[in-house]
């Protein structure tokens, strides 16, 4: 009778270690991704792609990786850039972590910038980066249709399926860019102060120098200021960056002395050409909450700004904390994403489970499903494309 016992124990648990690696086969098979990319298809016919400057400093690595797969999508293309601050280890670790997400590893459409300038928030710097950045977002991928920078502060309120299905009904020439001629107490405050950002030519310090005396307002262009968050598009960066006309690098050497030249240079420019001038939709899909008069930071968001925030209609939202509640709300409510995995979208083809990532397998990354949020962004887009058409001269 022992001996019978002892065979059954045994048969027992060798038909337990079967199950179990069949199991584990199972989801192996479930989650292993495409050996293959799907073919992503550009122009006018296909859905618009965008190009994402994702950049921090030091100690942003898990904010710039949670950044990026909230608002990754195979279409689209991106450059992470981790300030002069961080170290190569830190830079390593966000490689390694990239390494991890199979669709990253596959489409090949993320990089890593490995030896970034050192630049300052206050000075020219900023705009010497941001202009690096799409100069080689255009070498890197001739397919994208807007480009758009975002601090590892920032957040999406949409999915990329809802951004790219809103995007597709609007002029690929268009710029989203608040902007306005009224300088108010800016004028006094930062355009006429005459300021030098050393990160231009001193390896190390990039606390801008302020000078004695103040110069007058120019009156060879006219000086536009705005919000420093901008979706625009390629062809405007290409004339930035390229341009047949002097008139970018002519402002670039003005505003290399003015403080916060973010918020005025890519307005200025813009609002200066006349090729350009009347593609500006006047605002920046951003969702902030400003003290009056605005500092130089908006509020913190946190989980009691939620509502309001999810029904603004506002493509992406700023500033948070790292790690605060309200993304995981945003993630969960918005995104339906999880932890460490990219947002699901209709490229997304694997079975949805807590162990695992829907988009280790993908279909047709070309196709869009948009959700709720869409037609929140849908309203804020047709709101100013109304005020857009309504007037004849958009710089004022």
């Amino acid at each position: 009778m022992g001996a019978e016992k002892k065979w059954l124990f045994t048969l027992f648990l060798t038909t337990i270690f079967s199950i179990l690696l069949l199991l584990l086969y199972s989801i192996s098979v479930f989650s292993s991704p495409r050996l293959f990319p799907s073919q992503v298809q550009h122009g006018l016919h296909s859905p618009p792609a965008f190009a994402y400057y994702l950049f921090g400093g030091k100690g942003d690595k898990d904010r710039i990786f949670r950044l990026l797969l909230a608002v990754y999508h195979p279409r689209n293309r991106y450059l992470l850039q981790l300030g002069a601050d961080a170290s190569d280890e830190e830079r390593y670790r966000l490689v390694l972590a990239l390494k991890s997400v199979p669709a990253i590893r596959s489409f090949e459409n993320v990089d890593v910038i490995g030896k970034p300038d050192r630049f300052s928030s206050m000075g020219s710097t900023h705009i010497a980066a941001t202009l690096h950045a799409a100069a080689m977002l255009m070498k890197l991928d001739r397919g994208w249709d807007w480009f758009i920078a975002l601090s590892a502060l920032d957040y999406p309120l949409v999915t990329q399926d809802d951004l790219s299905h809103v995007f597709s009904s609007v002029r690929r020439d268009l710029n989203f860019i608040d902007h306005t001629s009224d300088l108010g107490w800016k004028e006094d405050q930062r355009v006429l102060p005459i300021v030098v950002d050393p990160g231009i030519y001193l390896a190390r310090r990039t606390k801008i120098f302020h000078a004695t005396q103040k110069r007058l307002m120019p009156d060879a262009f006219k000086v536009f200021t705005g919000s420093p968050w901008v979706v625009l598009s390629r062809s405007f960066l290409e004339f930035c960056l390229f341009g047949w006309d002097n008139l970018p690098r002519t402002l670039l050497m003005y505003f290399n002395n003015v403080m916060l030249s973010e918020e005025s240079y890519f307005h200025s420019v813009i609002c200066n050409s006349p090729e350009f001038k009347n593609t500006t939709i006047n605002g920046d899909l951003r969702y902030m909450i400003w003290d009056s008069p605005p500092k130089t930071e908006p509020h913190f968001l946190n989980d009691s700004d939620y509502d309001q925030m999810a029904q603004s209609g506002a493509a992406f939202a700023r500033q948070f904390q790292k790690d605060d509640p309200v993304l995981d709300m945003i993630d969960e409510k918005i995104l339906k994403c999880g932890r460490n995995r990219a947002v699901p979208g209709a490229w997304c083809t694997g079975r949805r489970s807590w162990w695992v990532d829907p988009c280790s397998q993908w279909g047709d990354v070309n196709v869009l499903k948009p959700g709720p949020q869409a037609k929140k962004l849908e309203e804020t887009i047709l709101n100013l494309l109304d005020d857009w058409n309504s007037q004849s001269n958009q710089c004022t």
